[in-house]
């Protein structure tokens, strides 16, 4: 798969949704958001979700470390 261009609100959504994932406090709403951005960009950028929300969790969760 190519890669794929995210927006920045996306891709802060998915961080803090990692964010509080590990914090063990991932909230109903934070999760809603997520999938709400990924399903609208999937449409947008006529895509599966399925691989956008896939892309997009490798992009935050398996990012090169900064520094």
């Amino acid at each position: 798969m190519s890669e794929i261009e995210f927006p920045d609100t996306l891709i802060a959504l998915e961080r803090a949704a990692w964010e509080e994932h590990r914090a063990g406090r991932l909230t109903i709403a934070t999760a809603n958001a997520v999938q709400d951005a990924i399903t609208q960009h999937a449409e947008a950028a006529g895509m599966s979700r399925y691989d956008v929300e896939m892309a997009l969790k490798r992009a935050v969760r398996h990012a090169p470390a900064e520094g």
